[in-house]
């Protein structure tokens, strides 16, 4: 079985070194390369074609926020995961506009790191439970509209399911047999009717599913 390929992009020394004898002792990944600053991480993810980068977010030079959105606009399909002491929710914001597909605090247990892992490897988008539950608390106040819930058809909500676990119109397209333009309306409409204005309104009401969960 061909392990996951991991990069780990923290500026503390220490902290790579904890990470990396937790992920090398797991069957199914490895340690592929170590960056100390995001510009470091750009330049060895480019060279090293990892599965999944583990990016911290304050690194001098070039910090996690900008190494991620360099690193999505060279290549769209890379899986990146936030590991941060932030908690708040401005970072999460940023993160996933700038394209980050999972985020996890290091306050949290290994094996939340380990799930996240795994989860945006496979494809998906990974919260930790602690973000979650804040992000679905906070938006308590202002529910997403119910009243055309049930007016959405099967492939409008299989668009938007396949949105929140990362994956781009192309990809969408070409998994439903159907054209790009068509996941575009598709996606415009369920929006439309769930009164959403962008990604991290998918990203939320995934959550409020438990589409985060299923990969």
């Amino acid at each position: 079985m061909s392990k996951l390929r991991i990069l780990l992009a923290d500026d503390h020394e220490t902290v790579r070194e904890g990470l990396k004898l937790i992920i090398n002792a797991q069957m199914d990944m490895e340690v592929c390369g170590e960056a100390g600053d995001g510009q470091a991480a750009v330049k060895s993810a480019r060279e090293l074609q990892p599965d999944v980068v583990v990016m911290d977010v304050t690194m001098p030079e070039v910090n996690g926020l900008e190494a991620t959105q360099k690193l999505k606009q060279l290549n769209p399909q890379i899986k990146i995961l936030t590991l941060t002491r932030h908690t708040d929710d401005g970072y999460l914001k940023e993160l996933l506009r700038a394209g980050a597909n999972g985020y996890v605090l290091k306050q949290s247990a290994s094996s939340e790191l380990l799930r996240a892992i795994r989860a945006v490897a496979a494809g998906g988008n990974y919260l930790d439970p602690t973000i979650a539950g804040r992000v679905i608390g906070g938006y308590a106040k202002k529910p997403f509209s119910t009243q055309n819930q049930n007016t959405i058809s099967e492939r409008e909500m299989e668009v938007l399911r396949q949105i929140a676990w990362g994956y781009s119109n192309k990809e969408i397209a070409a998994m439903l047999s159907i054209s790009v333009k068509t996941v575009e309306a598709h996606k415009a409409n369920a929006m439309r009717k769930l009164d959403m204005s962008n990604r991290i309104d998918i990203v939320r009401y995934a959550i409020l599913q438990g589409w985060l969960q299923d990969n």
